[in-house]
């Protein structure tokens, strides 16, 4: 029991510094960087999401961009045509992933392996056609501009940088620890144990349909509140959030954090976000010349990455070094 208590005070202690750290930097980085990490948080939740169903339950999906639209349009839409609160804006996005998770895991849920990615990304590229079938409401690929009179917290201003970062860090730390809490109850062991074998877990005695739907409705609902975060925080959406490459970003961010690691998400998120924007201020400022694209030099450091790295880099470093990581 000891060493069980252990186990847990560290992992616990490491995610109170990261967010003590993600606080400290709100008044240690430059004006320019607020928004970027503030916007870097919001997305890592919605990796976090991802990673909820793919890197523990093992479930490959190119449609989780419909639950960060639901998420963004339910909130998004319902202040802009009906000038909910910001509360109950970001409650109607929460709503709308719920409700799309559920109707799109018991449909999905009933294939498995690339069947299922075919199946989630038919469905995400549904969610996509009707943002633009419904432009009269959501102006397709232009997208909405919310009003900075629209993003108002009770006295908070939504549109304040300071603001807008703590609200993103708020957030990020209660998904964290939810996810911190998911993975570590029997839920989160029965979602690995499908994972690494799904019919002896299934021979268990475990109803795996049912902790997959769970998984599912969860991982669309955190994915939904990251939407709903976004569109309120920084005041557009548009169908572009919809798009497939929407669903491919937060598969690629796990990936190169490290899958089925409550930390990965986020390191994922802002070593790729930071990767992107250094290689293409790069390429513009010493080589404006040059026809080359930023996507060489991320393309380059992706394969280094999974040469030296194949699980991600926190998956790797707990391989090889830092077991009790989680």
């Amino acid at each position: 029991m000891t060493g069980f208590g252990n186990f847990t005070g560290r992992v616990v202690a490491l995610h109170i510094a990261v967010v003590a750290l993600l606080f400290a930097l709100q008044f240690a980085l430059p004006a320019y960087h607020h928004g970027i990490m503030a916007r870097i948080m919001v997305l890592a939740v919605f990796a976090m999401g991802y990673n909820l169903l793919f890197g523990y339950t093992g479930l490959l999906s190119l449609g989780h961009a419909m639950f960060f639209s639901a998420g963004l349009y339910g909130a998004g839409l319902t202040v802009y045509h009906l000038d909910w609160s910001v509360p109950a804006a970001f409650a109607a996005g929460l709503a709308s992933g719920l409700v799309l998770s559920t109707a799109v895991g018991f449909l999905a849920l009933r294939t498995t392996g690339v069947a299922f990615l075919i199946v989630t990304m038919m469905f995400g590229q549904v969610a996509y056609l009707f943002t633009l079938y419904f432009g009269d409401w959501t102006r397709g690929e232009e997208g909405l501009t919310l009003s900075q009179a629209a993003r108002q917290l009770g006295p908070l201003d939504l549109t304040d940088p300071t603001t807008r970062y703590f609200t993103a860090l708020a957030l990020f730390t209660v998904v964290l620890f939810v996810t911190l809490a998911l993975v570590r109850a029997p839920f989160g062991r029965v979602l690995i144990a499908i994972r690494e074998n799904e019919e002896r877990t299934r021979m268990l005695g475990y109803d795996t349909f049912r902790n997959k739907l769970g998984a599912t409705i969860s991982s669309g609902v955190i994915c939904a509140a990251s939407g709903a975060a976004y569109v309120l925080l920084f005041g557009y959406f548009g169908s572009s959030f919809a798009a497939v490459q929407y669903s491919i970003l937060p598969l690629l961010w796990v990936l190169v954090g490290g899958a089925a690691t409550t930390l990965g998400p986020l390191l994922g998120t802002v070593l790729m976000f930071y990767l992107v924007d250094l290689s293409n201020d790069l390429l513009n400022s010493r080589f404006p010349d040059w026809d080359v694209s930023y996507l060489g030099i991320v393309g380059v450091a992706l394969v280094l990455l999974i040469l030296f790295f194949p699980k991600g880099l926190l998956g790797s470093v707990r391989d090889r070094w830092v077991r009790w990581l989680p």
